[in-house]
């Protein structure tokens, strides 16, 4: 089975890990990494004829024009990662539209007026149960999928896991496959697999890097004998031990960022090897052309 193979394009800087102690005004002061590190994932997937999806933000796609056409040409799909990194549950409509629009001009600025721009996927997987406006504002906005649901909450909605600032994870009415909402936009869910009574994360981020490969791949493998397709996620800083260190962040924050980064580039070799990766372009067109 085809699995889709997410990239979510920013710089180490914007990981909310570092959200309270690097001030956003300071970012352009700060040194950029994003450059060379999506070059080696690009020469990763290319020396596996692998594409993929590259969820890239708008604050990159305006200072690194080149970078956005180097994913274009080397045939990799190219969607909205939002433009400022904020969480959408901090956001209102009109605040989230102005991201979206911004985030789009930029991507289109780099590649091309006419380029297409299907998805989006929200930082921190902010699409919460607090933010159900959101699903119009995208569709009103050309976007035909959306990947920002995080279904963490257990099965039967007894109990519920939160994301940052005690929002609620997972969004009412979808369930840990894709699903079409009312606003006719398709919802492609971060995997997620059921284990005594709640869902888990399974491959991306903090848990690709802390999990043995092995478990990884039989985690993806069960959710293909379900019948489905999984949806892998990293970010170019994941590929970067020697990422300038942050001090200032809470030791916590910091452990759970820089864990195993050295070996973030070995396990994404290794999983190309073992199994069938694209875009989401590719992994879901049927549900896509019928959008």
């Amino acid at each position: 089975m085809l699995n889709a193979l997410t990239i979510d394009v920013e710089e180490y800087f914007h990981a909310h890990a570092y959200e309270r102690v690097i001030d956003r005004a300071t970012w352009d002061d700060l040194p950029s990494r994003v450059v060379n590190n999506t070059h080696r994932i690009l020469d990763l997937l290319d020396a596996h004829d692998t594409r993929a999806t590259f969820f890239v933000l708008g604050w990159v796609a305006e200072r690194q024009p080149a970078l956005v056409r180097a994913i274009a040409e080397r045939g990799h799909e190219v969607a909205s990662h939002g433009h400022a990194h904020q969480l959408v549950y901090s956001q209102g409509p009109e605040a989230f539209a102005e991201d979206l629009l911004r985030a789009r001009a930029a991507l289109r600025a780099a590649m091309g007026d006419d380029a297409t721009v299907l998805g989006y996927r929200a930082p921190a997987f902010s699409l919460t149960n607090d933010t159900p406006w959101a699903f119009e504002v995208l569709r009103e906005h050309g976007f035909v999928y959306d990947s920002s649901v995080l279904p963490l909450a257990d099965e039967s909605e007894t109990r519920t896991s939160s994301l940052r600032g005690g929002k609620r994870s997972g969004v009412s009415g979808v369930g840990r496959f894709a699903s079409r909402l009312p606003s006719d936009l398709w919802e492609f869910p971060l995997s997620t697999v059921p284990i005594r009574g709640r869902n888990w994360t399974v491959a991306g981020g903090g848990m690709f890097r802390l999990l043995p490969l092995r478990v990884t791949e039989w985690l993806i493998d069960r959710i293909n004998r379900e019948g489905q397709p999984a949806i892998v996620y990293l970010h170019p800083w994941e590929l970067d031990p020697d990422e300038p260190h942050v001090p200032e962040a809470p030791p916590l924050a910091r452990f759970r960022h820089r864990l195993n980064l050295d070996r973030t580039e070995r396990r994404l070799r290794r999983l190309l090897e073992w199994g069938d990766f694209g875009p989401m372009r590719d992994v879901f067109a049927p549900q896509l052309a019928a959008a």
